[in-house]
């Protein structure tokens, strides 16, 4: 979490550029460690709504300006406005944006170049993917200021083991990104200097799939894992016979019969 003030900037607290399909997503308060206020979260809103809709979108990335990844939310603006009514719609527009990420059609893939801390580790859970470098380090340290993150522990109990999310609950401990990565909190961590690299090998082999498929497969993949999983086959069943009727995929396996490069 950051305690520090947000001074005035004339450049857009989330900036977008676009590449051959892949959309990177900056988050851009670097002098206030890219804490999430009020209005960082409704421009990451904004943006994620756009690429969203944006067919030509096929890969996300969400990577930050400055030292850090991201430092939580905003303390000095919450500390300014102690109302039960603002905190609730405050964490309620925190939780609109988590969704957001999951509800997309594209996959997203955080890029963790520096620290990770209570919401900004949140962040971290709900991307689809997460690449860090080895140098970053995460941490739910809300408890270390008397406030349980709560709306991180969801994201974390459905990313790590149940022991190992509530430890970094109830500590407030930063652990490292090997630890990271063997808790499950990201995919794997590199060395910095291969860090850009790595993150644009995984989005190439998203991107050269067919979007039908992987939009698909990815509503799917979140929607099952909340079902029994007699309800999970059925909806992954249905799903794979709607996928198994686009053009993309049917051409995809006649490519495979005639034993060729599909014409996506």
């Amino acid at each position: 979490m950051s305690a520090v003030a947000q001074p005035a900037q004339d450049s857009p607290l989330v900036e977008l550029t676009r590449a051959a399909g892949v959309v990177t997503l900056t988050l851009n308060r670097p002098a206030q460690y890219n804490a999430l206020s009020e209005a960082m979260l409704s421009a990451l809103a904004n943006a994620l709504d756009e690429i969203a809709a944006d067919e030509s979108a096929r890969v996300v990335i969400l990577a930050a300006a400055g030292k850090a990844f991201c430092a939580g939310h905003d303390l000095r603006e919450m500390r300014a406005q102690p109302s039960h009514d603002y905190y609730a719609g405050l964490f309620a527009d925190c939780a609109k944006v988590m969704m957001a990420i999951q509800r997309m059609p594209q996959p997203v893939i955080a890029r963790v170049h520096g620290v990770a801390t209570a919401a900004g580790c949140q962040l971290v859970a709900m991307c689809d993917l997460a690449i860090a470098s080895s140098e970053a380090k995460f941490a739910v340290s809300g408890v270390n200021l008397g406030l349980f993150c709560s709306t991180p522990s969801v994201a974390l109990s459905r990313n790590l083991g149940r022991k190992a999310a509530f430890e970094m609950l109830v500590t407030g401990e930063f652990i490292d990104a090997a630890a990271a990565a063997q808790r499950g909190l990201i995919n794997r961590a590199v060395p910095a200097a291969e860090l850009d690299a790595e993150i644009d090998r995984v989005a190439q082999l998203i991107a050269a799939k067919p979007a039908v498929a992987i939009a698909a497969g990815k509503g799917l993949f979140y929607r099952q894992l909340e079902m029994g999983i007699d309800a999970a086959y059925q909806l992954a069943g249905q799903t794979m016979a709607c996928n198994m009727m686009a053009e993309p995929t049917l051409e995809g396996v006649q490519a495979f019969i005639d034993k060729r490069k599909p014409n996506w």
